[in-house]
């Protein structure tokens, strides 16, 4: 399968080319659906049913929860266990971490939790350790909606309950901060090479949580497409993400570092027609009105397909 110049330029703004498909596991969980958090890996049952019942403890939390049972929330503790707010406020004992999730209930009405297990650690036959992210849906306009965990869980009487819980909160400034590196790129762009003329316009959704681009290209033959694509801090992996969608059906997420001015991104994506994909884009920052554009170690199906030629983006005034 070839890919020209024309058909690159489709995707430049969006830099996701051809590439679409993921193979990062948290990103892997949010396509699968929002069960997803909690449901035990295929993986984990077989080499642990410890974990499997750990999991699903964790399931029974987010039921209790969302269910407005601060006393169910609470029976998942030890009868002396301790839960620490994101706060750093101390309950200790069942009685206590209910009137604390009473407190909690009440002030997030209309609200569903989802729990997002990153880790579990078997210390022993009876201790271990739980890392994850909590998210609260629908996120309320300028409020944090994430925040991390760790649980320390022991086994009494055949049983997994909590003995220790920490929360902490992903604070909102930390994901505006980390996108405020691509602040530049608000604006109107537009690129031409050899007939082919791309437009894209970035904007600030969500509160500033995320940046949306747009972009639509028309071929010399005034053929079009268009497609979308966000970017967003991922807090679970410490980067920038995004994920791209065209408008003929094809899809791709790509995590995003950066050096001096120069942005790698590495997608991986999937064509319409099934294919996996995978290119690393390079995004270089000129000045403020113009950056350079460019594919590379593109692979379809595992096979390498050549690079795009390096393309300058300009800033479109008025």
């Amino acid at each position: 399968m070839k890919f020209s110049l024309h058909g690159s330029l489709g995707a430049i703004l969006a830099s996701a080319v051809f590439s679409t498909a993921l193979a990062i596991p948290s990103m892997a969980d949010t396509l699968a659906g929002p069960n997803a958090a909690t449901e035990p890996a295929a993986q984990d049952q077989k080499e642990s049913p410890e974990i499997a019942l750990i999991r699903k403890g964790a399931a029974e939390f987010e039921q209790a929860f969302n269910s407005g049972n601060a006393t169910a929330v609470a029976a998942l503790w030890t009868p002396d266990g301790e839960f620490i707010n994101d706060e750093g406020e101390r309950h200790i004992g069942r009685e206590a971490i209910g009137e604390a999730y009473k407190k909690i209930l009440a002030t997030s009405q209309g609200q569903k939790i989802k729990v997002q297990i990153d880790s579990i650690r078997l210390l022993s036959d009876s201790a271990a350790i739980e890392d994850g992210h909590a998210v609260l849906e629908p996120t309320p306009l300028g409020i944090t909606a994430v925040g991390r965990y760790t649980v320390v869980h022991v086994k009494t009487n055949g049983k997994w309950l909590m003995s220790s819980v920490r929360d902490s909160r992903v604070e909102a400034s930390s994901v505006t901060g980390k996108l405020s590196e691509l602040e530049w790129m608000i604006g109107s762009w537009v690129a031409e090479e050899q007939g082919s003329r791309v437009e894209s316009v970035c904007s600030w959704i969500a509160n500033k949580s995320f940046i949306q681009r747009t972009y639509s290209t028309t071929r010399a033959d005034q053929s079009t497409t268009s497609g979308l694509q966000i970017i967003g801090y991922n807090p679970q992996g410490d980067h920038l993400q995004s994920w791209n969608f065209s408008s003929d059906g094809g899809y791709a997420v790509g995590i995003w570092t950066r050096s001096g001015d120069q942005w790698i991104s590495e997608f991986h994506g999937v064509l319409p027609t099934g294919q996996n994909t995978k290119a690393f884009n390079s995004i270089t920052r000129l000045d403020g009105n113009a950056y350079s554009w460019q594919s590379m170690q593109r692979m379809i199906d595992g096979i390498p397909v050549a690079d795009t030629d390096e393309v300058v983006v300009k800033r479109q005034t008025k």
